[in-house]
């Protein structure tokens, strides 16, 4: 997620904690530094001069020149300053206005191709989950009729009831019928993904603003693709133009390497960013925190959301059981496999490292993380390919039976040879750990230099 602005700012960061005193000539140096990483991540104009003379203003004010720490002061107001402009002072990211008579209605606008069919079964799944309603979900996109089996299929994926439609209805008798539906059948949230186009134009203006005539949504939720940088602004200026607009849904932040939407969107149109979408998988959608974002654009990461990930993904009740396991010392290939898919359950190791402050992530590169989720798909199709009885007694695996687990799981007899190994490992690093030796095991891996960080984790 918006790795060239991350690297360049973290640099920044990273230069100006360490100055013991600033002065006239590095504190500029470090200005245009991070004016440069701005526009380069494709950050609107008014957005970096404004940020930039808050910044200006207050690194030659009284608490930092005056500060002890004045390299590390300055890092706050880089904090402060990013937070505000994405709306760090409101309390409306992540949340939804549903005080209203059932169902309440969600109306999703925006371009073709920005996520809207995906995002609507995301918000869909966030509001089963984190608030237990009961949501119907409904396509008016009549150009488009893959768009309404698409949102069909994505629907059922996360449990989310469907209202069908077809291309030869009207738009505004779809959306109504669909409310009908939902008001006779007791849900609590209506979402109603529209039609997009590949560019503005005055046919879809005028039949968005007719379908939010006669629905009255009580959320109005612009969906944009951060992929577009400078194009995302001026979209987002339109639609809020045509109507009440009452939140954003930034997505794909995760496959774009500027971003800059992310900083400009709120300054420009005044509407606080609600959700960022930053996977493809269903659970890929996170509400929206100016602070936290600030925190992963500025190299600190985000533990925070790491946690909450781990807390959504992970089966405790398993965990338990394998912990308990691990104290009696009887960790098997099942349990290890147990482990790679809770790893995969939370996104993979690319998806984690995002979180992880830039110092640690940056030891791991794109092809090596890649290769670490490859490896660990081929791992848990090495185990699935063995018996229950070999996963609890992997002594049994001898030549014949590596080759018939090498032929069913698609992969080299090597691959088996290598997973054993690190199983191994792993048991041995397990076994360490009963008896209440944790402690010793971590002094001594501390002591040989695993403070290298993440980068031994993917190595051949």
């Amino acid at each position: 997620m918006l790795e060239n602005l991350t690297d360049r700012l973290s640099r920044v960061v990273k230069t100006m904690r360490g100055q013991a005193r600033l002065t006239e000539s590095n504190t500029t140096d470090m200005l245009r530094e991070i004016r440069l990483a701005l526009l380069e991540a494709d950050v609107a104009l008014p957005v970096v001069k404004s940020l930039m003379e808050q910044i200006k203003f207050k690194a030659l004010g009284e608490d930092v020149v005056g500060s002890l720490t004045p390299g590390q002061a300055l890092v706050g107001v880089v904090q402060r300053e990013l937070t505000l402009i994405m709306g760090g002072d409101e309390e409306s990211h992540g949340k939804l206005n549903l005080a209203t008579q059932p169902p309440a209605v969600i109306l999703m606008a925006g371009l073709q191709g920005a996520g809207k069919t995906t995002s609507v079964a995301k918000l869909a799944k966030f509001l089963q989950e984190k608030f237990k309603k009961k949501v119907l979900t409904v396509s008016c996109d009549v150009y488009r009729p893959a768009a309404i089996e698409q949102l069909k299929t994505v629907s059922a994926q996360v449990g989310a009831d469907f209202f069908p439609s077809s291309s030869d209805q009207k738009p505004i008798d779809i959306a109504n019928a669909a409310l009908d539906w939902a008001k006779r059948h007791y849900h609590d949230v209506l979402i109603i993904d529209t039609a997009g186009r590949l560019g503005i134009d005055e046919q879809m203006m005028q039949e968005i603003k007719s379908l939010h005539a006669g629905v009255r949504p009580i959320e109005t939720l612009f969906v944009v693709d951060a992929m577009l940088g400078q194009d995302a602004i001026n979209t987002a200026r339109a639609f809020h133009e045509a109507l009440p607009l009452s939140g954003v849904v930034l997505t794909k932040l995760d496959g774009d390497s500027r971003g800059g939407a992310a900083l400009s969107v709120r300054h420009i149109t005044g509407v606080p960013i609600k959700f960022i979408g930053v996977a493809e998988k269903m659970d890929g959608l996170e509400a929206f925190d100016a602070e936290r974002m600030t925190n992963r654009i500025l190299g600190m990461g985000d533990i925070l959301a790491l946690v909450e990930q781990a807390q959504q993904n992970v089966d405790v009740e398993q965990a338990q059981k394998i912990a308990k396991k691990i104290q009696k010392g009887g960790f098997d290939l099942g349990d290890f496999r147990e482990q790679i898919k809770q790893m995969q359950n939370m996104g993979g190791m690319a998806n984690l490292l995002d979180k992880l402050p830039s110092q640690i992530a940056q030891q791991a590169s794109k092809a090596n993380l890649g290769m670490a989720d490859k490896q660990m798909k081929h791992m848990q199709g090495i185990i699935d390919s063995m018996t229950p009885q070999e996963r609890a007694k992997p002594e049994l695996l001898k030549a014949s039976r590596k080759r018939r687990i090498a032929a069913g799981a698609g992969v080299q007899v090597q691959e088996v040879n290598r997973l054993l190994a690190q199983f191994e490992q792993m048991q041995g690093m397990m076994k360490q750990m009963k008896g209440g030796k944790m402690a010793k095991m971590m002094g001594s891996l501390a002591s040989r230099g695993a403070a290298k960080g993440l980068g031994g984790l993917f190595k051949k």
